[in-house]
């Protein structure tokens, strides 16, 4: 009895971890003007769920939680928001306020109806769970018997999608050719153009 126990407190205290740093990290992702702290904080906020799966026992949907959204979509996001270095001065929006009032109200509701469905559902928990294989390995099985044509189509389907984004992205740029003597903050930043652009303005 002492180890079913300490098992159910190890869970406990580990939901409470989780979900605080899930809350945490995303209020950081709101809250924070730095879009590259916002961004970071965004892939803590996919590791605390990838937790919370884990402890639903779903090793498989963790795992590609953490190998597709922290691992792939994270990562790009962090890639775009280093690479694109656009500067905009900051315009003030046209009823930004109401806005914020508009969207606090709907937040406000949105945690009340799931607070209340969270306080009235009859959780049913079964005294004791008997032991299943791995999620990881019946889908693997399902994945290279029943599902194997589909699979294969699959990534060929996402590695023509990636040749595709490789060749329409690609482009042959040449520096500005700035005039010796000529120094100023533009041509610090190795601002570049197209070879058609420069053979052009020539």
């Amino acid at each position: 009895m002492s180890n079913i126990g300490l098992g159910d407190g190890s869970q406990t205290v580990s939901l409470v971890v989780l979900t605080g740093m899930l809350i945490a990290s995303a209020m950081g992702v709101v809250l924070l003007q730095n879009i590259v702290y916002a961004a970071f904080l965004l892939g803590a906020c996919f590791i605390s769920v990838a937790g919370l799966y884990l402890l639903l026992n779903a090793d498989f949907v963790a795992a590609a939680q953490v190998l597709i959204y922290v691992g792939a979509v994270n990562i790009l996001i962090l890639f775009a928001i280093m690479l694109v270095n656009k500067r905009q001065d900051y315009q003030d929006v046209k009823y930004g306020a109401l806005r914020s009032v508009v969207t606090g109200v709907v937040c406000l509701g949105l945690f009340a109806l799931l607070g209340v469905t969270v306080t009235s559902t009859n959780w049913a928990i079964a005294p004791s769970i008997a032991k299943l294989p791995s999620t990881m390995v019946v889908i693997g099985q399902h994945f290279f018997s029943d599902y194997l044509l589909p699979f294969e189509l699959a990534s060929i389907l996402l590695l023509v999608a990636l040749i595709g984004a490789i060749v329409l992205a690609r482009r042959e740029l040449v520096p500005d050719v700035v005039k010796v003597g000529q120094v100023d903050e533009e041509s610090l930043e190795l601002l570049e153009k197209p070879k058609e652009q420069l053979v052009a303005s020539k």
